[in-house]
């Protein structure tokens, strides 16, 4: 039985990962496994670079391709790709998410590929029973997210969960270890910010740009499940990011949906 983080490199797997490396969480991992979309802050990248270093397990970076890039791209000549759960006008004039794909399509699969390389499945018959244990990083205040392995040959553990241990314990763990809690790890352009992350975001220059681009870039994306009348929005305000006057002291609009019951907790963590 092998035993591998999914590390997405925030605060809650990234605690989990440096608990493992202190011998406060067993069997020791064989390794970790971080999924690159290519639009994760600088400061997630500098924390992974740091993080990598403090691990006696290797950590494997996986990557699908630039998410960024490839939105908007027609592949089938017509409708434009579009995997985020950004924002339109729903039916009575309030902002409803669209379908999404990215969390699956460039986080969960490219980790699941190379799980089942390090576990000599590539181009196998998958066993019956489970060959490898997958920690993820989901803490006791989103126990909700926790979900099983839908696959027989893996299954999912949740050592945080285990332990009784929210977002606020690991923030105190790593203080009391001397590390710095990292950034909330997603994509700079993810709708499933909150006011105070885009608030944050602004302060770096180079990002806030991306994400502004972003949102310019998608607003006329056809995704081929759209009226003709709708535009897409990166904030649930239904503005340009541009003209957004954040207020970071708004309730989160993703306590009962987004983040919350983001399929399989794989990002933000």
């Amino acid at each position: 039985m092998k035993h591998i983080i999914s590390l997405g490199a925030g605060v809650q797997s990234s605690t989990m990962a440096l608990m493992a490396a202190a011998g406060e969480i067993t069997p020791m991992p064989d390794c970790a496994i971080f999924a690159d979309t290519k639009a994760e802050p600088s400061a997630v990248y500098k924390w992974l670079d740091f993080l990598e270093k403090q691990l006696p397990f290797p950590v494997h970076r996986v990557c699908k391709g630039d998410l960024g890039a490839l939105v908007g791209v027609k592949p089938n000549g017509k409708y434009g790709y579009m995997p985020m759960p950004a924002f339109v006008a729903g039916d009575d004039g309030k902002a409803a998410l669209l379908n999404r794909s990215c969390t699956r399509d460039f986080k969960i699969y490219p980790i699941q590929k190379k799980v089942r390389e390090l576990v000599g499945l590539t181009r196998k018959r998958s066993p019956k029973e489970p060959v490898v244990t997958q920690w993820i990083g989901i803490s006791a205040d989103e126990a909700q997210r926790a979900k099983p392995s839908r696959d027989a040959w893996q299954k999912h553990r949740w050592p945080l969960l285990e332990l009784r241990m929210t977002r606020l314990h690991c923030i105190e763990w790593l203080g009391a270890h001397g590390f710095q809690a990292p950034a909330k790890s997603s994509c700079t352009f993810c709708p499933f910010h909150d006011d105070a992350l885009w608030a944050e975001i602004k302060k770096v220059p180079a990002e806030w740009e991306d994400a502004c681009r972003m949102d310019e870039r998608i607003r006329d994306i056809r995704p081929g499940s759209l009226r003709g009348d709708q535009k897409i929005y990166l904030h649930r305000s239904l503005k340009p990011l541009r003209q957004v006057e954040f207020k970071p002291t708004e309730p989160d609009l993703f306590d009962e949906k987004g983040f919350a019951v983001e399929c399989e907790g794989m990002c933000g963590v």
